[in-house]
């Protein structure tokens, strides 16, 4: 009787984690409201500050900077738990397993394409950039 209710016991375990998806969940991408980077006349300003996703869901998100500030802009919290499908830059598009930075140098915009996997806040910055406010975060639920 024991082994009997440790196999019901670990069987329903087991199976409260799993969740069902059907059809291909990087189609059909939400599209976020774009992030612009250096606004403002110090060129310090972004246009939004959070962004508030769901894991298993597919987005859109372009990312411009005014080329007032150089940015590296960097989301390595984000960026090591979603399933990147692709970025587009110019006339190019991008497919990689993972992304590390997107690098502004002058004006000029990206868009990224992903689903995030793991729940979790996740920091976004333009790496040196964070006390003068260009950070922000995405919260993963």
């Amino acid at each position: 009787m024991k082994m009997h209710i440790a196999v019901v016991t670990v069987a329903t375990l087991a199976l409260a984690g799993v969740v069902h998806a059907k059809g291909d969940l990087t189609t059909k991408p939400i599209e976020l409201p774009g992030l612009k980077l250096g606004l403002g006349d110090a060129g310090y300003g972004v246009s939004q500050k959070t962004y508030e996703l769901e894991t298993g869901k597919s987005y859109q998100l372009e990312i411009s900077s005014t080329g007032k500030k150089e940015c590296a802009f960097q989301s390595p919290g984000l960026f090591t738990n979603i399933f990147l499908r692709k970025v587009e830059a110019g006339d190019a598009e991008i497919k990689a397993m993972a992304l590390t930075e997107l690098e502004f140098e002058e004006e000029g915009e990206a868009e990224i394409f992903f689903v995030p996997v793991k729940p979790g806040t996740y920091a976004w910055y333009c790496k040196g950039m964070e006390e003068r406010g260009m950070k922000g975060e995405f919260i993963v639920k």
